[in-house]
């Protein structure tokens, strides 16, 4: 259902247009004079930023973080929302699909049409902040518990959808900077805008470093695996050394031929015990002197 808002400022109107159906596209590239082809890339899914200058109007799309923080999104679908921006100095329309809670007010002081966009960018690059605290978090915690080598606690498919999502936020607000970085404003905006795109580097700066530290850790993590297992395949190599050749010497005197002088041997079962005695420190002090145990 559509969801139309209008907001008479004293230099401009707003308009806002929430999850127009197909038949209202027409209505809407008429009525504002607005290229039709530019109305469908607003409302297209998984549309990536965007920004082109036509003479009557500047058109913007950005995205914005929507997904719970705690989910599994892993595809910028999943992960974010769009709104265009159809801006001059006299209206701005804003198109999307998604309510944002951000565009819920009904004045403020703003002077020009700028000032409103960039106010609004400002706030879409922030809904990705606190997602990248939670992932950072995250990750601090799970590298904690990976070199306490108490890999029970750690899930290998929860790791994997953090990098997924820490590398595919990265890249969304990637070409969200170079989407920023080719707008023009009038010199009393240039620090607001300046602001956003000081924001937008922040924090793919913090997605980069989340996005590494989770490949980093995912290396961690099968090579402490792997280092377990080499662990238990030597303890067992260890056992094996040991118990082999005794179990050579008791192999011999097990078959139990008619002709073997050891078996009449009053003493013959005390030397067998000791020369597998001699035989186990032999190998005991082999393995020290090679530093393997």
């Amino acid at each position: 259902m559509t969801n139309n808002k209008k907001i008479q400022f004293e230099n401009f109107i707003w308009v806002d247009i929430t999850n127009p159906n197909k038949e209202e596209l027409l209505d809407i590239a008429k009525t504002y004079q607005l290229d039709i082809y530019q109305i469908k890339d607003s409302l297209e899914l998984g549309h990536l930023p965007k920004f082109e200058k036509t003479n009557l109007y500047n058109f913007l799309i950005l995205r914005g973080f929507t997904a719970k923080i705690s989910s599994r999104a892993t595809t910028i679908n999943e992960i974010s929302n769009k709104i265009a921006f159809f801006y001059s100095d006299k209206q701005v329309i804003t198109v999307h699909r998604t309510l944002f809670s951000f565009l819920e007010f009904e004045k403020n002081d703003f002077k020009n049409a700028e000032q409103l966009v960039l106010y609004i960018m400002q706030k879409l690059i922030l809904t990705f902040e606190e997602p990248s605290k939670y992932l950072s978090e995250i990750i601090d915690e799970t590298e904690k518990i990976i070199f306490l080598k108490n890999l029970s606690k750690v899930s290998l498919e929860e790791l994997y959808f953090h990098k997924s999502q820490a590398r595919i936020t990265k890249k969304l607000l990637q070409i969200s900077q170079n989407t920023i970085n080719l707008l023009e404003v009038k010199e009393d905006n240039q620090s607001a805008l300046q602001d956003v795109k000081d924001k937008i580097l922040s924090l793919i700066l913090t997605y980069d470093e989340v996005s590494e530290d989770s490949i980093n850790l995912l290396n961690t993590y099968l090579s402490v695996n792997t280092q377990k297992s080499n662990d238990v395949m030597k303890l067992l190599t260890i056992f094996s050394a040991f118990f082999l050749p005794l179990t050579f010497i008791a192999g011999i005197y097990g078959m139990n031929f008619e002709n073997m002088p050891e078996l009449s041997w009053k003493l013959g079962y005390f030397l067998a015990l000791g020369v597998m005695v001699i035989v186990a420190l032999i190998i005991y002090v082999w393995f020290k002197r090679k530093k393997i145990m």
